[in-house]
Formats: C-alpha cells, sequence, structure tokens
C-alpha cells in the first residue's frame, strides 16, 4: 500500500452484476453501473430496500461475487489488479454468522490472523477482545457464546489485520439495545482513530445518528448520495402540531382546504404538514386563534432519514433474493 492515503477509501465507476438465468427464472441485472465514492476517514451510509443490490455490491469488495463490469479500488487498490492487497485493506462484518461454534474466540482470532499473514509479534488478539467486551470470554466456546457477542466477535475477527476501511452489513441485526450502543460506541472511536466505516442496516436512526455521508440504492441503481444533512433537506416539508387548551373532535374549518397543507387529527391536537416556503407557521397559528380556541402548546418536526427513504424507494424495490 501507498504510504500516502488516498482520497476515497473505497471506489465504484459503472460496477455491473448480472446474476445467470435458470429454467425456471430469467437473468437478474442486480447492479446497474453504480458510481460510488466513499471519502477516506468517514462514516458512509449504504441504505435501500431488501433486494436493492446492497449485498452484492459489499459482496463484489469482499471477493465472493466477480462483477460483470466496471471497476473497484479499495484505498486506492483496483480489486482486478492486485486482488490481494485490495483484500488486505478492507475487513468485512456479514450479516450471517459463520465461524466454528468449537473454537474459543481467542482461537478464532488467532486463526483469522494466520490467514492473513499476520506475524504472531504484530497481533493484537487480547487488545481487540478487550476492545469488543469479549476478554472475560477468551477462553470458552463459541457455542456458548450469546448471539449478542458473536456479532462483536464478527466486528473482532474483521479487525485483525488492521484494515483501514470496515464494512459493517447489519452488524446490529438481533442485538440487544445495551449490546448495540457498546458496539456503536466502539465504531465511533475506530472512526476517530482514522478507520472509513461503511455501514449498511436498516435502522435508519442509526444512519442518520452515526453517518456524515448516505447512499440510497434501489433496484441495482444508485438514486440518491450526498451528504446526511444535504439528503436530508430534500423534503421541503415540515409538520406543526398544535395541541389546544380544549381538545379537538375535528379539524377546524379553517384549515380545511387550506393549499400545500395537509391537516390531520392527533388525538385531541392538529398537525399541519406544510410545503415550506409556500405557508407561513405565523399564518398557521393565526388561522387556529380564529377559532376561538387557545394554544397550550405546539412543536415543529422536521422531516427525518425515514422520510426520505420513503419517498425514494416507496413502491419500486421488488424482491430479489440473488442481492
Amino acid at each position: 500500500m501507498s504510504s500516502t492515503p488516498p482520497d476515497y477509501a473505497l471506489e465504484a465507476e459503472g460496477l455491473q452484476k448480472t446474476y445467470a438465468g435458470s429454467k425456471s427464472s430469467s437473468p437478474k441485472h442486480a447492479l446497474k453501473g453504480v458510481d460510488l465514492k466513499v471519502k477516506r476517514g468517514s462514516i458512509f451510509g449504504l441504505l435501500g430496500p431488501n433486494g436493492a443490490g446492497k449485498s452484492t455490491f459489499i459482496n463484489i469488495f469482499a471477493g465472493l461475487v466477480n462483477k460483470s463490469s466496471g471497476t473497484g479500488r479499495i484505498w486506492g487498490i483496483d480489486i482486478d489488479r492486485q486482488p490481494r492487497q485490495a483484500r488486505a485493506a478492507i475487513g468485512i462484518v456479514p450479516q450471517e454468522i459463520n465461524m466454528d461454534v468449537f473454537f474459543t474466540p481467542f482461537e478464532t482470532l488467532e486463526l483469522m490472523a494466520g490467514f492473513y499473514g499476520v506475524p504472531k509479534s504484530e497481533r493484537r488478539t487480547d487488545e481487540i477482545l478487550e476492545a469488543v467486551g469479549l476478554a472475560d470470554k477468551r477462553d470458552a466456546y463459541v457455542r456458548m457464546l450469546s448471539g449478542g457477542m458473536k456479532r462483536r466477535l464478527l466486528v473482532a475477527k474483521a479487525l485483525v489485520h488492521n484494515p483501514p476501511v470496515l464494512v459493517l452489513d447489519e452488524p446490529t441485526a438481533g442485538v440487544d439495545i445495551e449490546l448495540r450502543r457498546q458496539l456503536w460506541e466502539y465504531v465511533v472511536e475506530l472512526n476517530k482513530a482514522g478507520t472509513t466505516i461503511v455501514l449498511t442496516t436498516h435502522y435508519l436512526e442509526e444512519a442518520q445518528e452515526l453517518c456524515d455521508e448516505i447512499a440510497i440504492i434501489n433496484e441495482g441503481e444508485v438514486v440518491a448520495c450526498e451528504p446526511k444533512d444535504q439528503l436530508l433537506r430534500r423534503l421541503d416539508r415540515k409538520t406543526l402540531v398544535i395541541e389546544p387548551v380544549n381538545a379537538l373532535s375535528e379539524v377546524p374549518e379553517v384549515f380545511a382546504r387550506l393549499p400545500h397543507t395537509e391537516v390531520s387529527m392527533r388525538g385531541g391536537a392538529i398537525a399541519i404538514t406544510y410545503k415550506f416556503g409556500e405557508v407561513s407557521v405565523a399564518d398557521l397559528i393565526e388561522r387556529f386563534r380564529e377559532t376561538g380556541n387557545r394554544i397550550n402548546d405546539l412543536r415543529t418536526e422536521e422531516p427525518d432519514l425515514e422520510d426520505v427513504f420513503l419517498s425514494l424507494t416507496y413502491n419500486r424495490a421488488k424482491p430479489d433474493t440473488a442481492a
């Protein structure tokens, strides 16, 4: 690897993958010319519905799936021209728990370090086990570990060769809230130390909290790739929730057929979703006061990542068991 770190930790240009058909199924175009660049040092979110192509994309860089066309680079290294060096620059935490249940965590990491050719003098097995909270399970059989502990051991396996890029593919699936929090604290510390993190998750609140930049992939195509804050601004709608002193039973007439708004009831309160820049909050409040009711409380709700995600993918994704 070059002594000068690249600007991008992961790069894909025109990446395509078509799975061959069979007698009972036609060929599946899982990736349709994907272009993506993951900045070095970032926490990058790769989101999409089931079957969108996320796993296919990751497995190409992991060396588990052969691409049909296009180019890919890990830490500036071409995955076709220098496959061994490229794989050495990346650690993959897969969705599936795949390890020998009759090994101990210590033996598992030592074996993985051997596969990567890490000299014994440079191995950090006990340090990694301590970091992921498995030091006290060092010599227990993997089959005795809980599901959450096995997830953390997957992360540990991906770190034995100290890769500059770490891909987490649904890392918190089936993990309880406390273990999830501990895992993310460790991932954030890794990122602060210089590791680039690529995250796929169905927990959109995690992506919104953690990621610097987010790409959304749908039906094998990138439909958005932007800094998180810019992506959240894609929806120019907000919701004003007015809680009156006297609970409402129906939407007041003054809000009926109001342009650029959607009005609904929330118990005895009223929620007005409006188009930012075309409707004045002051006007909405004044209209409410015309009802003769008084305001007990009000708040404004901003769109979140789930809203943006659904606006870009809703009713477009189709099941894809190959991706």
